[in-house]
């Protein structure tokens, strides 16, 4: 072995057997056939080979024995420019160039780049330290920082690795770059708005550069993480690199960073943030893409953090999957105890008595960010509302915003806030266009922004939080007033959504026979048309239909509603009827508050005798007891009733193997719903019947 490489080799063995068996029912008519299959067995086997510097190296502390360091090869000689920043020889007594071709031997050449490598490793380790310790999780609190491993708490955690379609468990987040992985060089985590993504990020980051007992990063020479919102227009990752992670004063050039990436003795991670925020993700040839696919750094370990909507399509289908599921009811009790109330045990009671006594506000907060917001703002502001649907919800959250702001505030600074709390028109509009073209627009330059807002406006929501200003490289900064300047976001997506859903109403009202939302993907979006359903319940008709005429428009046409009546028991039995005369969904990743909408709405149809045409429950893990008296999904802890008017109902979950108990309970259930025709277990290629009578 040359080098000193890591040299992988799986053993992939696979067995399938397929094994018919028959069970008979007391129901007249009822036959199953259930075949079972042996999941996929994958065992892997790693070595790797340790190559010594043949030299001193008391002077470079990271060139100890095992660490690959040490197994540098001595670079070829290099004369490609850096972009931005000089090619700086010296620095102090440190030789900090990589392609160092003066030097008097292949051991003193090997030796700089150990040196070299070294200072990009504690450098990029000093950046995330102060990241890390700077957490702010509500904008409006800035007198308050956090350590981000003060405030981070495990989220449910879903994976398949590879071309493996099976979902499985994971047990904690450290596990996804090992057992998460498999041999994928390529993983994609995906979550919905608000599940802790960049958090996650902003953790693994807190691991590595703090050298975290237990962590998989341990053995990590370099963990590069770009927040991609950031690096509109740069040309390369060294690029990026160098400008963003590095401190302005650091020797070492982009020539430096390519150098050390592309040396595959080194063990890298790429964590790319925010792609589904990407300025350049439309754009043909931008180097994010060219790693994907595997064009350069091929030897690279890659994890990219995206909403599901926006999955990249240039990766290949052996990338691995992760999918962030959300707090569950121990989650969030042990974010409150730890970030919240610390050591207050009636605070802490107060506030989980608050999401306890609330059905709804619980499901909502399954979303991370929400409880966030909702548990540290309820505790400062001691305000506890009643809270009925994802919009009165946002209400709530914006008034805790006002409400701090007004603090410390002179008398003719709250007459501004308290103004602008309600005359938001110009932001509203802003917030719907940067949504509705056809690419995404979340980011403006300072002085643009104030010129579209006004002065006023603008002031209003940097105080409040509701914007945020962060300082980004000038990619033409020689024709600017130097290398970096000022621009501006929402503090999350899911505010641009709250305001844009106001210009919806306005624009819906105005002109009702218009598509407004024709670029609008309604995965990426459905908070903006709840939002617009709960703002104005004359509108919300309108907003309903344009979402019926979405792919998968049906499913979120029941959310929408919800927002539109306030509760299911109040949408009218024609609305409901037309909702339960197609497909009803159960799915896997659908969340806590989509599920609990339509077993409630179910229970309506059924109660007044509307028939249910067919329900479809997948990857749910759907089980019945030995009396059928109920279904219930596991995941989300909810349980179907018996349906009287239930037609069809269909159950299907990968690579499960029922056992007999699990099969004569669902049948059991089955036929308790009197009206079912049809019970189906399996993909409907392969389908797999129950016949009713």
């Amino acid at each position: 072995m040359e080098g000193g490489e890591l040299v992988d080799q799986s053993n992939v063995q696979i067995e399938e057997q397929a094994q018919p068996i028959q069970i008979t029912g007391d129901h007249s008519n009822i036959y199953i056939n259930c075949r079972i299959s042996n999941v996929a067995s994958i065992t892997q086997q790693a070595s790797n080979t340790s190559i010594q510097l043949a030299t001193n190296t008391s002077s470079t502390p990271r060139a100890t024995q095992g660490s690959r360091l040490s197994e540098l090869p001595s670079p070829q000689d290099q004369n490609s420019p850096a972009r931005k920043r000089p090619a700086t020889e010296t620095f102090g007594n440190d030789v900090t160039r990589v392609d160092q071709a003066h030097l008097a031997s292949p051991i003193e050449r090997r030796q700089k780049t150990v040196d070299v490598a070294d200072r990009l490793a504690r450098q990029l380790k000093e950046t995330y330290r102060i990241r890390c310790n700077n957490v702010q999780p509500i904008p409006y609190i800035r007198d308050k920082s956090f350590s981000v491993d003060q405030v981070f708490t495990e989220v449910g955690i879903q994976y398949k690795s590879g071309g493996n379609d099976s979902w499985r468990t994971l047990s904690g987040y450290r596990d996804i770059l090992t057992e998460a992985k498999g041999d994928s060089r390529i993983q994609i985590i995906e979550g919905e708005p608000g599940y802790g993504k960049s958090t996650l990020a902003l953790q693994l980051a807190y691991d590595w550069c703090n050298n975290v007992l237990n962590s998989t990063l341990g053995q990590t020479d370099f963990l590069v993480v770009l927040n991609l919102r950031e690096i509109g227009g740069t040309k390369s990752i060294a690029e990026a690199i160098v400008n963003l992670l590095l401190p302005e004063d650091s020797p070492i050039t982009e020539t430096d960073v390519e150098l050390l990436l592309q040396n595959e003795v080194l063990k890298t991670i790429i964590l790319f943030d925010s792609f589904d925020e990407y300025p350049d993700q439309h754009s043909e040839g931008n180097f994010v893409a060219k790693i994907l696919e595997g064009k350069i750094l091929r030897h690279t370990h890659v994890v990219l953090i995206t909403r599901p909507s926006c999955e990249p399509t240039i990766c290949t289908p052996n990338a691995g999957k992760i999918k962030l599921t959300g707090f569950d009811e121990s989650a969030r009790e042990k974010y409150v105890r730890k970030a919240v109330t610390k050591g207050d045990e009636q605070a802490t009671q107060r506030l989980l008595q608050a999401f306890k006594s609330n059905p709804i506000l619980r499901d909502i907060c399954q979303a991370p960010l929400f409880t966030v917001i909702y548990a540290h703002a309820a505790h400062e502001e001691q305000v506890f509302e009643e809270i009925g649907s994802v919009t009165e919800f946002f209400k709530y959250i914006l008034k805790c915003f006002h409400s701090h702001a007004l603090k410390k505030k002179s008398k003719r600074e709250q007459e501004e806030l308290k103004r602008y709390a309600v005359d938001h028109a110009n932001l509203d509009r802003i917030a719907y266009e940067s949504l509705a073209g056809e690419y995404q627009q979340l980011i403006w330059k300072r002085e643009d922004l104030v010129q579209e807002l006004g002065d006023g406006l603008y002031r209003a929501c940097a105080v409040t939080g509701i914007l945020i200003e962060e300082r980004v490289l000038n990619h033409n900064y020689e024709l600017e007033d130097g290398p970096y300047s000022i621009q501006v976001r929402f503090y999350h997506k899911l505010l641009c959504e709250w305001f844009a859903s106001h210009h919806l109403v306005k624009l819906v009202k105005d002109h009702p026979s218009h598509d407004h939302t024709v670029n609008m993907d309604l995965y990426d979006l459905q908070c903006l048309f709840r939002f617009a359903c709960g703002l104005d319940p004359n509108a919300a008709s309108e907003v309903i239909q344009l979402v019926k005429r979405k792919k998968d428009g049906d499913r979120f046409a029941l959310l929408c509603t919800l927002e539109q009546r306030g509760h299911v028991a109040d949408i009218g039995l024609d609305e409901v009827r037309d909702l339960v005369s197609r497909t009803v969904w159960f799915g896997f990743l659908d969340s806590r508050l989509l599920q609990r909408t339509t077993i409630q709405l179910l229970e309506l149809a059924s109660g007044n005798e509307i028939p249910i045409a067919q329900v479809w429950i997948q990857g749910c893990s759907a089980v019945a007891d030995q009396s059928g008296s109920s279904l219930a999904l596991p995941r989300s802890q909810l349980s179907l009733p018996i349906l009287s008017t239930l037609q069809e109902l269909w159950i299907w979950d990968e690579d499960r193997r029922m056992d007999n108990t699990e099969v004569v309970g669902i049948l059991s259930y089955t036929a308790q719903c009197a009206a079912v025709k049809e019970l189906g277990l399996g993909e409907r290629e392969d389908r797999i019947l129950v016949k009713g009578p």
